[in-house]
């Protein structure tokens, strides 16, 4: 019967969904795009290295960088730091030192511009998690000469070699030739800006000889990841104290470098998450709050025309709570149909954007279903004085309305 008596009244049941649609997809839209920044920066930390501290001259800590002045005279991190971090540390399972530059990478006639140039130590691979489609990683040898060799992006290698395999070509570096060889696999636009698709990887001994490593233009920084077991805390410790002792610092004196974790930026961001997640409720929850009128509108209007109705039913010997779950009913399955039509333009949205930005944005299970009971509370609250006046009308007045 409440099928019936939508099926009934199209354009009034369509333009009553419009506010539940609205407002479901403007809410469900907000968490997934949140939920999906969420999940890409917890990936990219991956990437970048579980239980790793960046040794660098800026801190990435936003409410210290309004002070900036007071880092501008502060030493970029050297090699001679990595060497003594590496020599000095007991927490440390991998020591890294990495500059980069952004240069124009050329083979033949074909180049690549903007590419990001990443020198680094040898031990790179046991921090920064990556795949190797073709060839192979750098020996300890390559490393510690100089070998000019290198690992190149996938983005690089498409635009320099097309379909090609470059292993074994040489590119054109700095005014050099590098050997390529290794490829990464496609790795995608990365939320830090460290994606590898679009970078030449190569041996820091190599690097020396045509860059400056201990610039501020070559972006200098020693990442450091902890052995197993130990506390990124504990790594930091230990860390502060070798670099005041590398550095000379006196006992009050302020530290003139900055230890880094990713755990900061994810900080920093989580309260725009969870202004987003309010912008979102407030905008959806305007547009729900009208559905949820228009919803109970049409439950007035449909007590109303039916009330001849409701007096048989109540005359053939319907109990109240029946004629109560009747319009109930109703009204959470006019709402709970908007709440679904909202999901379906969520769920199309995010393999629009998924393939014109090239981005991941995941439309998740608690997503849903968050949105489904959105849709059937609505439906309730909207529903219940209208479905109560339904059941407390009395028989004989209602047969006689008609």
């Amino acid at each position: 019967m409440a099928w019936n008596a939508l099926v009934a009244n199209k354009l009034r049941t369509i333009l009553s969904l419009l506010g539940i649609t609205i407002g479901i997809m403007a809410i469900i839209t907000v968490f997934t795009l949140v939920d999906s920044m969420e999940k890409n920066i917890k990936d990219n930390i991956q990437s970048l290295g579980d239980n790793t501290v960046y040794i660098q001259k800026w801190p990435w800590d936003t409410g210290a960088m309004q002070e900036w002045w007071k880092f501008w005279q502060r030493p970029e991190a050297d090699l001679n730091d990595f060497k003594e971090v590496q020599r000095r540390s007991n927490a440390a399972e991998a020591v890294v030192f990495m500059a980069s530059k952004s240069k124009t990478v050329k083979y033949a006639s074909n180049s690549a511009e903007n590419v990001s140039i990443v020198a680094v130590t040898h031990d790179y691979d046991r921090i920064k998690s990556f795949d190797i489609v073709s060839g192979r990683y750098f020996t300890m040898a390559e490393s510690n000469v100089g070998k000019n060799v290198c690992i190149i992006g996938m983005a690089v290698a498409q635009g320099l070699f097309g379909e090609a395999d470059p292993v074994g070509n040489s590119v054109l570096v700095f005014g050099r030739k590098l050997v390529v060889i290794g490829v990464f696999g496609v790795e995608g636009e990365s939320v830090f800006g460290n994606s590898v698709d679009n970078q030449v990887l190569m041996p820091m001994n190599f690097a020396r000889q045509v860059m400056r490593i201990d610039r501020q233009g070559s972006n200098p920084l020693i990442m450091v990841k902890a052995k197993s077991g130990v506390e990124t805390a504990e790594l930091m410790d230990e860390l502060r104290g070798i670099m005041r002792g590398i550095r000379r610092l006196k006992p009050l004196a302020d530290d003139n470098f900055a230890l880094n974790e990713i755990s900061l930026l994810s900080k920093s961001l989580e309260s725009l998450f969870q202004i987003l997640n309010i912008a979102g409720t407030i905008i959806g929850g305007f547009s729900i709050l009208v559905g949820g009128f228009g919803i109970a509108n049409i439950m007035f209007v449909s007590v109303k025309e039916r009330t001849h109705l409701i007096g048989i039913e109540k005359s053939l010997g319907a109990k109240n709570w029946f004629i109560m779950m009747e319009f109930l009913a109703e009204a959470v399955f006019l709402s709970l149909m908007g709440g679904i039509a909202g999901l379906i333009i969520v769920y199309g949205l995010t393999f629009l954007a998924s393939a014109v930005f090239e981005v991941n944005i995941y439309l998740t299970l608690s997503n849903i279903m968050t949105g489904i009971g959105i849709s059937v509370s609505i439906g309730l609250i909207a529903g219940i004085i209208p479905a109560y006046l339904a059941s407390r009308l009395s028989p004989v007045e209602a047969i006689r309305s008609k």
